[in-house]
């Protein structure tokens, strides 16, 4: 393929770095500029949004949620309840999202709602995630015409 025809792939990928990098800075995730992909993604704030997200939808539990989340991303992403437990944890003790046993006298499925604070803390995320968000759509769009041609 042309030399040409790769420069927008390549100014994508690095436009994604950059973006990557900018939103690293003040401790905020960690990894490198190439791990954009797969770690990045989990590094960020993208499963806590999804979390919110679904949680401001409709009350849920954990396993629900992993399987929405698979069905959203198409089976691409898949969360392991040894990532979602902690989570949903996490987001509960800083007041994000509020748990509650479906059957309050034993230790049935754990429903989460979000509160108040989880509200502003999805717009929050929205906002702050939209950025790194569209410039990844961008580099797989790019990429994709890359291999596969603009058909």
């Amino acid at each position: 393929m042309a030399e040409a025809a790769r420069k927008p792939v390549a100014e994508a990928v690095a436009e994604t770095a950059r973006v990557a990098k900018r939103e690293r800075k003040g401790g905020r995730g960690r990894g490198r500029p190439s791990d954009v992909f797969g770690g990045e993604l989990r590094r960020r704030d993208v499963f806590p949004l999804l979390v919110l997200h679904l949680v401001a939808r409709e009350p849920s539990f954990g396993n629900r949620l992993i399987e929405e989340i698979e069905a959203i991303s198409g089976g691409v992403i898949s969360v392991n309840p040894n990532t979602m437990y902690p989570l949903l944890r996490e987001l509960e003790g800083r007041g994000l999202i509020e748990g509650r046993w479906e059957h309050p006298d034993r230790r049935t499925r754990r429903f989460y709602s979000i509160t108040a604070a989880g509200e502003a803390e999805y717009a929050r995320l929205r906002d702050e995630l939209g950025p790194f968000l569209e410039s990844m759509k961008r580099t797989l769009t790019l990429i994709q015409r890359e291999i596969y041609g603009d058909g």
